[in-house]
């Protein structure tokens, strides 16, 4: 275990960067003790803040996950949350979601994922959690999105006012796993099922070589696509079949 009693940078409040190994820590949760990121070796991770426990918008935002935890799993991501409340008040909290509150629908929800309980505030000061500017040192909406190696992948804020898109979240996960496993970019409002971007040419005769070829697609050189069937990205990201039924957005018209 690591001890973090004598480790006097920890209130640096520096967010770890894209790209960067997720800071390491050791912490209790409402699912046990949590050795992170070394717990979570192998699959990737959605590590998430809220402003504190018995809020509404936490309360809704931790329904909305539980509702998607059975298709986050089938992604090979973890579900993992935080905010600077105790252990018990975590507790608490799940149990008045389960016993009391009606969501959307839902109701009887038992929150599954871990929730860790950060009292001191040492993980959310080594993530950036704490924005000193809002006045308090509640956490804000972070989110952190982390592969299978260690490694910040995304990371998005949200203010106290603003409950998250779960959708969105996912959404952007796949793109990830969909980038990886296909060495390609994703354009703007990309889903599964839209065209994906090949990796511009590196040099100027490849740059022409595509010209000859007419491979563009009637677009520039820079910006050349091909087709990913869902069932393409589901084969190899995946064994189940959580994102071939998502509903096709409307697109705006120009």
């Amino acid at each position: 275990m690591n001890d973090f009693n004598n480790d006097a940078d920890y209130k640096c409040n520096h967010m770890p960067n894209i790209g960067e190994m997720a800071p390491e820590f050791g912490a209790n949760s409402t699912n046990g003790y949590i050795n992170f990121p070394h717990d979570y070796r192998g699959k990737w991770v959605v590590f998430f803040s809220h402003p504190g426990d018995f809020t509404p918008v936490c309360t809704t935002e931790f329904m909305t996950f539980q509702s998607m935890y059975d298709e986050f799993r089938a992604l090979n991501t973890e579900l993992l949350g935080l905010s600077v409340d105790s252990n018990a008040s975590h507790i608490a909290w799940i149990q008045a979601i389960q016993n009391d509150v009606v969501f959307s629908g839902w109701k009887n929800m038992e929150i599954m994922f871990p929730i860790i309980a950060d009292n001191t505030g040492m993980v959310a000061h080594k993530y950036g959690m704490i924005h000193d500017a809002s006045g308090n040192t509640d956490t804000i909406r972070a989110v952190f999105i982390i592969d299978p190696r260690g490694i910040v992948r995304t990371i998005l804020y949200y203010p106290k006012a603003v409950g998250r898109n779960i959708t969105e979240i996912k959404r952007v996960l796949i793109a990830l796993q969909t980038s990886d496993a296909f060495r390609v970019a994703t354009p703007a409002e990309w889903i599964p099922g839209d065209d994906v971007i090949v990796p511009a040419p590196n040099t100027v005769a490849d740059a022409r070589a595509r010209v000859r070829a007419k491979t563009t697609g009637g677009r520039n050189w820079f910006l050349m696509f091909k087709h990913i069937s869902p069932e393409m990205i589901l084969d190899k990201i995946t064994h189940q079949k959580y994102i071939t039924g998502e509903k096709k957005r409307s697109r705006r018209k120009n």
